[in-house]
């Protein structure tokens, strides 16, 4: 399983996929969780919360991203 995050000053993704499939990723625009699972698999459910890390996680690289921006000049 990889989780993949990342973020810029405007966008940012947030993913977790299983051998090389996409099975959650955070919808930013719609504010919620996203599982894209084919109804021929037995469905992964990801805990509650999960979407609330994900924002939580781009605050935290934005910040990131300031900081390393502001160290570089």
């Amino acid at each position: 399983r990889f989780r993949i995050a990342g973020c810029s000053d405007s966008d940012g993704e947030e993913m977790y996929t299983l051998d090389g499939e996409e099975k959650w990723y955070a919808d930013f625009i719609n504010k919620k969780g996203v599982e894209p699972q084919p109804s021929f698999i037995d469905h992964i459910s990801y805990v509650e919360g999960t979407y609330e890390s994900a924002e939580a996680d781009q605050q935290a690289c934005r910040q990131n991203l300031k900081l390393s921006a502001k160290a570089m000049k």
